[in-house]
Formats: C-alpha cells, sequence, structure tokens
C-alpha cells in the first residue's frame, strides 16, 4: 500500500512538474508577439529591418517582420489579403482615394487615437491619410520630393547660373545646347515620367500650389483655364531641348544621360539620389522655377505612403504601438537614419538628414509652398483619370499632336465627364 501510495505521489509531482513547465513555455512564448509589415517597397528590406530593429530596442517583446509585395501588384494582393483574412498586421497605405477606399471599406484601421497622431503632424501633413471629416486612416510616414538636378561643370562651361524663372530656365538651357550638351535628360519612352516628374513637378507653381489646387477642385477655376494653358505651354516648350530620339527614350536611358554628363538638367524625384552616387562631377538641385518674377514658388512634395494597422489584427496593442513609435523624435531619427536616401519622413519632429543633396531637397521648401501631385487628391477616381489626362496632353504637346490649348480642352473635357467640378 505504501509503494502504490509513493508511486502515485511521484507521477502527481511528475505530473505538476511538467505542466508547470509546459505554463512557463506558454508564458514564454505570450511574451513575444511578432507582427507582419506589408509595403511595396521590394528595395528597402534591408533599410526597413533596421528601422525594426531600432522599434524593437524599446519594444523587446514586438518582432514586427517586414514582407513587401512587388510594387505592381501591392494594391490587389493587399485587397486580396484583406478581404481572405491573412492581411498584415501593419502595412503601408497609398495616399488619398485609395487608401481612404480600404478604410471606407473597413480594411483599415481608424488611428486617429494613436498617441502623436495629432501632434507631431499638422493638418496639411495628415490630410492624404484622413477622411473628409478629418479621421486618419493612416500615420504618415515617407514622403519624396520633386526638382531639377543640374551638372555643375557644365553650368559653369556655358556660364549659365541656377535659373529662377521659367524664362530663365529655357535662356540656360539655349547656352547649355550651343556649348554641346542636351540640356534636358527626360523623354517620353515611359509615359509616368513625363507626368510625374515633369508636368505635375512644375504644376504647383502655374496653378498656385495647395491653395490654387484646391480652387480647382472646388469648381472655382476651370480646368482649361489660363494657368493650365500655361502649364501645357511650359511643357511645350521644354521639346527645343530633350535629347534626339526622346520619344522612345525610357526613363533609365535619362538617368544614364545625365548620370555620363551628356546631360546638363534632368527633372526628376528626390528617390534618384542614390543612383548618382559616384558620378566623376559635382551636381545638385534647384526648384523648379516660376512662370514670371515676383512669383510664389512652390515645390511638389508629394505624400508618398502612410504606414496604418489592419483593422481585424489580432495584436492590436502593439500594432497601436509601433504606430506611436513613428510619431516620437526616436521613430523620426530611425526613419531619416535608415530609408533609402531621398525618401522623408514626414514627422514635424526635428531631424537632419546626413546626405548633402538629400538636404538640397528638403532646403528647396524653405521660403517656398509645398503640394502633392496634382492627380492625386481628387483626380484619380474616375475614368478618363486626371492622371492619364496630364500624361497624355503632355506627350501630345510634345509630339505636336495638340497645342497647349487644345490639351488643356481635352482635360477639363475628359474630367468633365465624371467630375462634378470640371462640369
Amino acid at each position: 500500500m505504501k509503494k502504490l501510495l509513493l508511486f502515485l505521489l511521484t507521477m502527481a509531482l511528475l505530473t505538476a512538474g511538467l505542466i508547470a513547465g509546459g505554463n512557463t513555455d506558454s508564458a514564454a512564448a505570450s511574451e513575444k508577439v511578432t507582427l507582419t509589415m506589408g509595403s511595396w517597397r521590394t528595395d528597402d528590406v534591408e533599410q526597413m529591418d533596421r528601422v525594426l530593429a531600432e522599434f524593437t530596442k524599446t519594444h523587446p517583446g514586438i518582432e514586427i517582420l517586414f514582407q513587401p509585395t512587388n510594387p505592381p501588384d501591392y494594391n490587389a494582393t493587399l485587397r486580396l489579403q484583406l478581404e481572405s483574412g491573412t492581411g498584415p498586421d501593419l502595412m503601408y497605405a497609398r495616399s488619398y482615394a485609395t487608401g481612404l477606399q480600404l478604410f471606407e471599406d473597413g480594411y483599415f484601421a481608424d488611428v486617429t487615437d494613436v498617441p502623436g497622431v495629432q501632434t507631431a503632424y499638422d493638418a496639411g501633413t495628415r490630410s492624404p491619410w484622413a477622411t473628409a471629416e478629418g479621421k486618419s486612416f493612416a500615420v504618415p510616414f515617407v514622403a519624396v520630393s520633386h526638382g531639377i538636378y543640374y551638372n555643375k561643370a557644365i553650368f559653369a562651361e556655358a556660364g549659365v547660373t541656377v535659373p529662377e524663372t521659367w524664362d530663365e530656365l529655357l535662356g540656360a538651357a539655349k547656352k547649355i545646347q550651343a556649348a554641346g550638351y542636351i540640356p534636358f535628360a527626360n523623354g517620353l519612352g515611359d509615359e509616368w515620367d513625363i507626368a510625374e516628374v515633369v508636368f505635375m513637378s512644375i504644376a504647383p507653381n502655374f496653378i498656385g500650389g495647395y491653395e490654387g489646387r484646391l480652387a480647382y477642385e472646388q469648381g472655382k477655376k476651370k480646368f482649361n483655364g489660363p494657368e493650365v494653358v500655361a502649364l501645357f505651354e511650359a511643357m511645350d516648350s521644354l521639346q527645343p531641348y530633350l535629347p534626339s530620339g526622346y520619344k522612345a527614350l525610357g526613363y533609365n536611358d535619362s538617368n544614364a544621360l545625365f548620370a555620363t554628363g551628356q546631360a546638363a538638367m534632368y527633372f526628376d524625384g528626390s528617390w534618384t539620389i542614390g543612383t548618382f552616387d559616384g558620378v566623376d562631377f559635382d551636381w545638385d538641385v534647384f526648384a523648379p522655377p516660376v512662370p514670371k518674377k515676383g512669383d510664389k514658388g512652390y515645390v511638389c512634395f508629394h505624400a508618398d505612403a502612410g504606414m496604418t494597422m489592419n483593422a481585424a489584427t489580432t495584436h492590436p496593442e502593439e500594432a497601436r504601438a509601433f504606430l506611436a513609435w513613428l510619431s516620437t523624435a526616436e521613430g523620426a531619427r530611425a526613419l531619416a537614419d535608415n530609408l533609402p536616401t531621398g525618401f522623408f519622413p514626414m514627422s514635424s519632429n526635428s531631424i537632419s538628414i546626413p546626405d548633402a543633396h538629400a538636404n538640397s531637397f528638403l532646403a528647396m521648401n524653405k521660403g517656398r509652398g509645398t503640394d502633392v501631385r496634382w492627380a492625386w487628391p481628387e483626380l484619380l477616381a474616375g475614368t478618363p483619370s486626371g492622371y492619364d489626362l496630364m500624361m497624355n496632353g503632355s506627350i501630345a504637346v510634345l509630339t505636336d499632336e495638340m497645342t497647349p490649348k487644345q490639351a488643356a480642352d481635352a482635360f477639363v473635357e475628359g474630367l468633365a465627364l465624371w467630375y462634378p467640378p470640371a462640369q
């Protein structure tokens, strides 16, 4: 009997030990939460891993796995994931209509009350990821800037200085051409390039920046009015100074023309800074010139990506913790130090960027107004989209298929098919 009692007691102790051990393992496992992050930036794996490692230093119980999608597939893939219940916990959010639709469909969480969202970003910065009522469906994450790259040696050789007005820009181009160089590297082979980094880069100066854009969106100005005609005229005026064969010249070809010193200037964005690391000449960037002397200058400082959380995540507190961290000075610093050069944190926390050329892009904002690409806030939702109309009109004037006035008229006629302020 004693042997039986001893046996039962031993088994009870062993069982209790196993259970206790199992509970300990489970508790340890529960201390570590793993979140996934979706993105369209497949080029940024190494950089984002460093950013996320900085977050984990102060939040050791949370690990975030960066899992980007092929950029052209991101929108469709993300929606499919969210609809099937397999979406990431955190994800990059497109600005304006595309992101707003996912919020209205219940997939993006309301992040209005996440600590820092209302204080680390001003209303204009929050607006690309906000509803008409002011609810935020994403935290402002990174922006990119637009400008004109220029070869300092060619400028010196041709005897030109950085232009401040459109006429001065064309005068500089004429002198550069006479010196034996291509004035502008841009072409039409990749159609998005002429739309985004030329037309939408110079548009704020012609339409009056943020306030001017609102006037068009509110129906107070006509989309084929004199400012828009002047904008298409400016596009047309570049034609004599583009490379030979520019109609078929692709984006990478344009990069090469500037990088090899054949072209003196290049309309492009801050995301290309790294492409010109190591070139054997000194270069810098300047803001697109204003139409005439005395006009207020504007820079296209585009809201590229927000960061949001899945409304259905099983770890909402941990996801919110990351969004709140992004809004702190530490989060802004981690982005500034680790993101690819030319992608800028949107937080109002004071930061400095180590790269001189990135600082040149940021310096263009000083004393100038800023706005996003004209098509993004209101003109992407219908058919034909404002984006396509801007792109097609730009190409048409640069190939002599339309006059600037005809391009402006086609712009308003296309928008009027679906966009009430244009009707």
